[in-house]
């Protein structure tokens, strides 16, 4: 499996596969997993999907740190890779670990549909 390199490409693919939905799906139910109160309609847009999922890890790492973990554990997003971001700008910090549990949700939301 390829993933894709940037939130536009793992949109796009998710869509040219119309398996958008199911990513959302896919990302609620981790969250709820995690007792983080974030329920994304399936309808949502993209450009709003990424930006909450942004703020909601913003305030993750400000305020609930141990939830923020927990988090990270339950999607399964790669130690390794969280440890390689650069922690000092929080905001940016953000951004990638959104992008890393959304390519985590993506791949298995994709091998599901494969398999």
């Amino acid at each position: 499996m390829h993933l894709p390199t940037t939130f536009n490409g793992l949109i796009e693919e998710a869509n040219e596969l119309k398996l958008y939905k199911s990513l959302v799906r896919q990302i609620n139910k981790d969250f709820l997993l995690a007792n983080i109160n974030l329920d994304f309609h399936e309808e949502i847009l993209p450009s709003s999907l990424k930006l909450l999922l942004q703020e909601t890890i913003y305030k993750l790492i400000q305020e609930k740190f141990t939830e923020y973990l927990n988090l990270l554990y339950i999607v399964d997003v790669s130690e390794k890779q969280v440890k390689e971001l650069d922690g000092e700008d929080i905001l940016k910090l953000s951004e990638e670990v959104s992008f890393l549990i959304l390519k985590r949700e993506w791949q298995k939301v994709w091998l599901r549909s494969k398999y």
